[in-house]
């Protein structure tokens, strides 16, 4: 059915479930996944991080990016565990929304799968959350796991 799916990733349990659809999704169709951290700044004093723990958001550049690179390991690894053969992992800059869109066009990808709301909840709650926008202005099929 899809032959890639991109998987924005940020260490929240709604993008843990999107994950856990998406390799079910890649696992029947043998489908190559695409996972994507994209490090944003938060309101929250903390960032919890996927099986890390909690960032303080005044930690140093070095320490978010690190902690980035093991939000994109955690996933990838949890995508192998769950029998996904193909799995890629990225981190990049920029706007969540436009970096997701940018990346699914330029792979081609047949799916985005994506958590309806990740750690920037009160954000998208004033201004549209990221998901919603994808959903609207993709060009391919985009689930959002609830």
């Amino acid at each position: 059915m899809f032959r890639s799916i991109l998987v924005p990733v940020d260490g929240s349990v709604h993008a843990q479930k999107a994950l856990d659809v998406a390799c079910q999704l890649a696992r029947q169709a043998q489908s190559a996944l695409i996972l994507l951290h994209i490090p944003e700044q938060l309101a929250h004093d903390t960032l919890l991080v996927w099986g890390i723990g909690a960032v303080e958001m005044t930690a140093t550049q070095a320490e978010l990016e690190s902690a980035g690179r093991q939000v994109r390991d955690r996933a990838a690894e949890a995508a192998r565990d769950a029998g996904v053969e193909h799995v890629e992992a990225m981190v990049a800059q920029g706007d969540p929304t436009r970096v997701i869109l940018d990346e699914a066009k330029r792979r081609g990808v047949d799916a985005i799968v994506m958590g309806s709301r990740g750690l920037g909840d009160l954000k998208g709650m004033v201004v549209g959350s990221v998901s919603h926008k994808v959903s609207h202005a993709a060009d391919c099929t985009v689930i959002t796991v609830h």
